[in-house]
């Protein structure tokens, strides 16, 4: 997918992106749905939609709340692992990649 995009990025480089591109241009995004629909209304002088046309896959994005990271947070201190998710190998060593790539300074 990644291949085959124009341009890829952080949400920050999406924002910009499409924020600074002429009037009349159209933009597919594959992010959190809500996302899309901010980036359409802020954006009426373009065409921007959802690359999946039923929900993007990211569609759960909206769900991370303050209050749950605090939680999370606030368990992890009293060192109590809540909403562990364990992953094969392979999957592991790609998304380090990912978040790698993602924290690294520009």
């Amino acid at each position: 997918m990644v291949q085959a995009a124009d341009d890829n990025g952080s949400t920050e480089k999406i924002v910009k992106a499409i924020s600074e591109a002429p009037a009349g241009t159209t933009w597919a995004v594959g992010t959190e749905i809500n996302l899309v629909n901010r980036l359409a209304a802020q954006n009426p002088d373009k065409t921007v939609f959802c690359l999946d046309p039923v929900v993007c896959p990211c569609s759960t994005m909206y769900r991370i709340h303050p209050a749950y990271i605090a939680w999370v947070l606030e368990a992890l201190l009293q060192g109590v692992v809540v909403n562990e998710v364990k992953v094969d190998a392979e999957t592991r060593k790609w998304s380090l990649v990912a978040l790698e790539r993602m924290l690294a300074l520009p």
